[in-house]
């Protein structure tokens, strides 16, 4: 009779699962923490360049702008992903997308927009200002 394996505790469990993450999920979520890095960064300009003083046509739109900045994180966010994350592939060696791939991409999309806008907003720019 052979001995059980030792238990990990749950932080090491975590930390396996973080290392061995499926690449998809890798896939989707660099696709969309990249859009939102670049949506970030040019809300964090115009709200800097509108707080610093600058006359932009359009008065003060940053509401409007940080509701553009998370929607197109979203759409970006998800037609990359359907395009770069196709399911696995059976028999056949042809590449299958189907809606889940960008079902993927969109629920990973959610958060990332999110998470860096805060940083943006509440870590950036005060040390810009």
């Amino acid at each position: 009779m052979t001995a059980a394996p030792p238990r990990r505790s749950w932080l090491s469990i975590r930390w396996r699962q973080f290392r061995n993450a499926p690449r998809p999920v890798v896939r989707a979520v660099a696709a969309n923490l990249v859009a939102a890095a670049v949506m970030g960064v040019l809300y964090l300009a115009y709200d800097v360049a509108l707080s610093r003083g600058a006359r932009l046509p359009g008065g003060d739109l940053r509401p409007a702008f940080a509701t553009l900045d998370v929607l197109l994180v979203l759409v970006i966010g998800t037609v990359v992903t359907y395009l770069i994350v196709p399911l696995p592939r059976g028999a056949d060696a042809s590449p299958k997308r189907t809606a889940w791939s960008a079902a993927l991409g969109f629920f990973a999309a959610v958060p990332i927009a999110y998470l860096v806008l805060v940083v943006a907003i509440q870590v950036l720019r005060p040390l810009l200002t």
